[in-house]
């Protein structure tokens, strides 16, 4: 297994230095980079703010592009900007101006708390529902659960987020929940405990979004894997044994239901870390997600590059974890 894990992280380097290529070459060709933004801000500066034909010299067109790296040719950037990529350094925010470094890890720890939680909670919830919905095949519990966990489902996170802060946020009915920040302004006055519960209280809105669009997947998944796991010749045969229902359902046929659950752990594994931009928006959250959305919007190239490099090898690790999971839930399997 160490050796199947080693050879799929080595595998990660040609993926990701093909990724970055692409990426690099379409955001670099892309029009109204930085050097343009930086002209169009000097033409309205001189015009007192009001656009106009004025005539940059080329002198300050080439100081320009000198400034921004644009002064190379676009492979030349690119290999520049590797080199320095090997050895840990995404140069500075042109938005922030700091190292690309200190502005992720600034925004990092948002995007992990709820990323985190929003996983724990998902499966903790959804595995039990999936599981009792089984066990109660076409019932009333089965149908009233499934209308209620598809309209959730329906329902997108920032929209939901929208409507919690309406009813249950000071918007217009209730006023149980705070709005905006990862903990209050009294946060380093208080007791560890104290602060332990209000992390908790703020982030109780925020994480209910981040997990409604996965609650119906995998509750679904659940049951449906169950479902087919107690159809099979095996569980037939132990209950003609005499094995009970419930010994049969949560000893045999459980671990290999949960096969497929652990296959797809990777795909909200990439969430944990890059956050959810509508979600951010809705709650006042300054996390990962965000932060993409802006650096885009704002050409800031070196932050762009830097989260692209950030998603790619979430996604590689979140399927290497999958595979992981499956191991463990099927010692069967042997990755060679």
């Amino acid at each position: 297994m160490l050796q199947y894990i080693a050879r799929r992280i080595l595998l990660m380097i040609p993926t990701l230095f093909g990724i970055t290529i692409v990426v690099f070459f379409i955001i670099q060709s892309s029009p109204g980079g930085p050097v343009e933004m930086a002209l169009q801000k000097l033409s309205e500066g001189e015009m007192g703010g009001v656009s106009s034909d004025t005539v940059i010299s080329q002198e300050v067109l080439d100081d320009l592009k000198k400034q921004f790296g644009f002064d190379k040719p676009i492979h030349i950037r690119y290999f520049l900007w590797l080199k320095d990529v090997v050895q840990l350094e995404f140069g500075n925010s042109i938005v922030y101006d700091m190292p690309v470094y200190d502005v992720i890890v600034s925004k990092f720890p948002v995007s992990v708390q709820f990323g985190f939680a929003s996983l724990f909670l998902t499966y903790l919830f959804c595995i039990p529902l999936g599981v009792a919905k089984a066990a109660r095949d076409k019932s009333r519990f089965d149908y009233i659960t499934s209308f209620v966990i598809f309209l959730a489902h329906s329902t997108p996170g920032f929209v939901l987020g929208i409507l919690l802060i309406v009813f249950f946020g000071g918007g217009s009915f209730y006023n149980f929940f705070p709005i905006g920040g990862m903990h209050s302004s009294n946060y380093e006055t208080l007791s560890a405990g104290a602060q332990l519960l209000d992390r908790i209280h703020h982030a109780i809105l925020p994480v209910l979004c981040y997990m409604v669009s996965h609650i119906a997947v995998i509750t679904m998944l659940m049951k449906n894997s169950l479902i087919g796991e107690l159809s099979k010749d095996y569980i037939k045969t132990a209950k003609a044994k005499g094995v009970s229902q419930f010994w049969v359902t949560y000893k045999h046929a459980l671990r290999n239901a949960l096969i497929p659950i652990a296959t797809g752990i990777g795909t909200i594994f990439k969430l944990v870390f890059t956050g959810s931009l509508l979600v951010e928006t809705v709650f006042n959250l300054d996390g990962i997600g965000l932060l993409s959305y802006t650096s885009v919007i704002k050409r800031d190239y070196p932050v762009i590059m830097a989260s692209v490099c950030l998603h790619s090898v979430l996604i590689m690790l979140g399927n290497i974890a999958s595979d992981v999971a499956l191991v463990l839930v099927d010692p069967r399997i042997d990755y060679q």
